[in-house]
């Protein structure tokens, strides 16, 4: 059996290791040029060096069963270590948010700057369409991209998933991201929820991080719909404006000053479900179909994962 999934966020991840676990094939696809989605990290060069920011998830827990599994094998390869500064039961990728899932796609199947446009069923199979190439045959197809890009393609095929992908709404989210010269002595490492700031983060301070003054700082929902079109270097110095706020005085001028909007951040989320249909051998993950976070993007993927896996034993 050979599975497509199209998306290589933490979710279709999920579903690929639990697939490849199985003994099923599964391909990725990918439009960005790396796997984690949201658990992302942007480079950048300062001074003939490279610095690096968390400008995705901040952090992530680990509650359930097969995720603390999981996150305790990253532990010991030195993948992921604690971060109490962000809760008690709070994790991040060493030496980047990207590490831990880079490491889970090494031996999979990833075609990454691969955009899916179009799903196509023809007999028994199914057929990715990008741009103006096809992408193979598959027994069966996975979506796991946000709710808002799923239900487009799912409207063709199940009704029924594309409807529960058209329930949920994605908060967007603008983050910036500042590199200084010296410490910020009046700021915590974390801080969160301070007039339309959600959080900011000492990015520096995480465990494994190079040493230098790097912060993080991610607006709220409101805040950033309301400045959906303007441009990056607009919305940097107002966030800059902001932490500065927090600190209770103006900051010095950052040496490094950058912004990305998170179109599909946070989504408004429902009660855990199985999205698959195993007649037409659709199914459907992400963090839209229980509340958001990491953790419940891949407990959705490997329990869709462990579905297409039994039935395919039948």
């Amino acid at each position: 059996m050979r599975v497509a999934i199209i998306g290589a966020g933490i979710a279709g991840l999920a579903c690929a290791q639990r697939l490849r676990d199985a003994g099923l094939g599964a391909t990725l696809f990918d439009k960005s040029r790396g796997v984690g989605g949201r658990l992302a990290t942007r480079r950048a060069t300062l001074g003939g060096s490279e610095i690096a920011f968390d400008h995705g998830a901040t952090h992530f827990t680990a509650r359930s069963e097969g995720f603390t599994r999981l996150v305790a094998a990253w532990e010991k390869a030195g993948l992921v270590a604690r971060w109490p500064a962000a809760g008690a039961d709070s994790w991040v990728g060493t030496p980047t948010m990207t590490a831990p899932l880079k490491a889970l796609a090494e031996d999979l199947d990833v075609g990454l700057s691969r955009p899916v446009t179009a799903l196509t069923r023809s007999g028994n199979s199914w057929t990715l369409h990008s741009e103006a190439k096809r992408l193979g045959k598959f027994d069966a197809a996975v979506i796991a991209i946000p709710a808002e890009q799923a239900a487009p393609i799912l409207s063709l095929h199940d009704f029924e998933m594309a409807r529960a992908a058209m329930s949920v709404r994605y908060n967007p989210c603008w983050t910036a991201m500042f590199a200084f010269e010296d410490r910020i002595d009046a700021l915590p490492d974390f801080l969160r929820g301070s007039g339309p700031i959600v959080t900011a983060v000492r990015d520096s301070a995480k465990p494994g991080r190079a040493p230098g003054e790097r912060w993080v700082v991610q607006a709220g929902w409101s805040w950033s719909e309301a400045r959906l079109t303007c441009d990056s270097a607009s919305v940097a110095p107002s966030l800059l404006a902001e932490l500065g706020k927090v600190a209770g005085r103006s900051l010095p001028p950052p040496i490094h000053c950058a912004a990305n909007r998170w179109l599909f951040s946070q989504p408004s989320g429902q009660e855990l479900k199985l999205l698959w249909n195993p007649a037409i051998g659709l199914g459907a993950c992400g963090d839209w179909l229980y509340h958001g976070f990491a953790e419940y993007a891949w407990l959705s993927g490997h329990v869709l994962g462990a579905a297409i896996a039994a039935g395919a034993r039948k």
